[in-house]
Parts: structure tokens; sequence; C-alpha cells
């Protein structure tokens, strides 16, 4: 009954009607976020913390697609921010934490592993059992604004200067959950964390509106329980607990889009508030589990036949295991990257992400879409 009461929400919420959006060209895009969105913060930031690096984004076989060598980004190429910024002309969005350049056609503050809850209550409570980096959300918040100060001088420099820019969030919230699942905490548990994550990302969201952002994209959770690593860590022997029409596990699906309606229940909430501003809801769920259910729908996308299963991988029933994971000596990459949905386990493809960022930029899975319907 819980879920069916989502499902009709879901689509009352889909009906909300938006005024003409008129395509804007941007000059700059901030983006905040975790390893979905990272373009290269994450080794600098973990060098400087004395971690290990034996296996990350700087290592091949990432970036192998498009790059031809590891560029930051947790994929074989580029992500959807990547594709968001050349349609709009702009340079990909570098680094705030690994680039000295200039900043202003943007930054990116995202970093691979990010919360929106602060770290240190992961680190408190023992969900984990390493110091973490610090990048939560409140910390991006925090450069972004120590940036703030190199880009315009006064409230109304800075209101004009980010008129002109798109700002996009997340997703935020499956490091939180999955953190806290990895410790033994059941998933009923993990739920009651949701409001308080979306009320976070919410702030957030209103703290760049004060500075001036009028365009913003805040991305919800992807199908977690469609994702190799949780079926990995989660599986179970009794095949109740899975979608009989996509194979992924059902309370881990229930979980993100439970997440996903109170997201979009909040950004409701801020449109109201604020009128003037142009606050898209971006969808991660439908198209993965789209994809899933059809693998392959000539004239928009086609992956293999077995969604699930991981390019960049090795053993496992989904080509994923723990110990040997992708940027490690021995694990290599499939043939042909574009076929899969899923790289490495925890990411997709660049294949997965030009696809998703060309329905967020034009619909249908964007709420309104950031630059409207193709003409």
């Amino acid at each position: 009954m819980e879920l069916s009461i989502y499902f009709l929400l879901f689509g009352v919420l889909s009906c909300y009607v938006y005024g003409a959006q008129s395509s804007q060209n941007f000059t700059s895009i901030f983006s905040f976020g975790d390893s979905y969105t990272d373009t290269g913060n994450f080794p600098t930031l973990a060098a400087a913390a004395g971690w290990p690096i034996s296996f990350t984004s700087i290592y091949p076989p990432y970036g192998e697609t498009f790059f031809h060598q590891p560029a930051g980004r947790w994929s074989d190429g580029r992500l959807i921010i990547d594709f968001i910024a050349k349609e709009y002309g702009l340079p990909y969005i570098p680094p705030y934490k690994a680039y000295t350049g200039s900043f202003n056609q943007g930054a990116n503050f995202a970093v691979g592993g990010a919360t929106a809850i602060n770290v240190e209550f992961f680190e408190k409570n023992g969900y984990v059992k390493f110091n973490m980096i610090r990048d939560s959300l409140d910390y991006q918040l925090a450069w972004f604004e120590e940036l703030k100060a190199t880009l315009c001088a006064s409230t109304e420099e800075c209101k004009e200067f980010f008129s002109t820019s798109l700002f996009t969030f997340g997703e935020f919230g499956a490091n939180d959950y999955s953190f806290m699942l990895e410790a033994g905490v059941s998933v009923n548990e993990v739920r009651t964390y949701v409001p308080q994550v979306v009320q976070l990302i919410s702030a957030a969201v209103e703290q760049v509106i004060s500075a001036g952002a009028v365009t913003l994209a805040v991305a919800g959770q992807l199908p977690t329980g469609c994702i190799p690593i949780i079926l990995t860590l989660f599986q179970s022997s009794n095949s109740d607990d899975y979608e009989a029409n996509t194979g992924c596990l059902t309370a881990y699906n229930n979980l993100a889009m439970y997440h996903n309606v109170l997201l979009r229940q909040e950004l409701m909430r801020l449109r109201s508030k604020y009128p003037h501003v142009k606050l898209s809801y971006t969808n991660y769920y439908d198209p993965i589990i789209n994809i899933v259910k059809s693998p392959c729908l000539p004239g928009k996308y086609c992956f293999i036949d077995k969604p699930l299963q991981v390019c960049c991988g090795k053993d496992g029933p989904y080509n994923y295991n723990l110990t040997e994971l992708c940027g490690m000596p021995g694990v290599d990459a499939c043939q042909t990257p574009s076929t899969y949905l899923h790289w490495d386990g925890v990411h997709l493809t660049e294949a997965a992400y030009h696809y998703i960022s060309d329905t967020w930029l034009h619909g249908p899975f964007a709420d309104p879409p950031i630059k409207g319907p193709r003409n």
C-alpha cells in the first residue's frame, strides 16, 4: 500500500505545470556531487589525505573511450556534466581542487565518495573504518563560497555573474546510504535518514540561490538495487527479494524511490518560494530502469541483453567482485564499452551517460528539461 502511494505521488508530481521556459545560453557551470560528476578532484584530495591509491580513476582503462587515458572521471569517457557543457559550447568544467587556471566559465566541486551528511557523522558513528576525505556537501559549499569571492566583489555583481550560470547538484545520498548499509544498518533504519539528506540538498540549493543562481538542476537517486556493487554485497538466495522484471534488489530500489519522492516534493516547495528560479529535477532512475527492462531500443540506445553485467571487472555473476576492481592489474575492460550500461560496478559508461544527458537536456527525464525540447 505504501509503495502504491509513492507511485501515485510520482504521477501527481509529473503533472506539475510550468510556465514557458526559454532556452538559455550559459556562460558558466558550477557542479556539486560525487563520483557520478567528479572530473578530477578525488585523486588530488586522496593523495593530499595520504590515502594509498591502488585503484582509482587515475589508472587505465579509465578514460579509454574518449580521452584515451585516465582523465579523473570514474568512467571509460565523458560524464553527464561533460555532455551538458558541450551542449552549451563550454569547456569541460575544471575540478576545483585539481586545476590552477581560471574558473570564470565554471568549477566542478564534486568528489568521488562525497556525502550530503557531514563526513564527521560517519566517522563518529563508526559507519566507516577510515578517515574520510573532507568532501561532503558542506565542504563543497565552502569551496564555492571561497571561489565566489574571486569571481565577483559585491552582492549585485555576484547576482549578475551567476544569472547566466547553470548550477547542478548530485546526485547526493548514494554514498550516505551505502556507507550505512555496508556497516550493517538495515534498509528500514537507513530510510529514516532520507529526510535529513533531502533537507541538506534543499539547503544547499537555497544557498546558491541566495548567491544569485537562477537556473539549477538537481538529480535524484539511481535505482540502487540495479547497481552491481549492491547486487553483489547484498545478494540473496530468496528470489522474492528481486524484481521479477529487472533482476534488481527490490528493497534498495524502494529506498531510492523514497528519496526521489521526498526530493521532488522539496523541489516543488522551493519553486513556490522562488518563482523567478528555474529548478529542474533530473531523473537518473527512470532512464536506467528502462535500459534494464529493455536493453535495446533502436534509435535511442542499444546495450547488451544482460544489462546488469559490468564492462570493467572480473568474475562473479555480474563480472564484478570486491577484490579485483577496475583499474587494478589484471582487470580488463570489455571490448565494446558502448554496449554496456555499467562500467566498473558502481559507475556507468560514457554511452549511458550520453543517453541520460540527452534526456535531461531535452526531456523526457528532467522536469522541466534543462534546455527544452529539440526544435
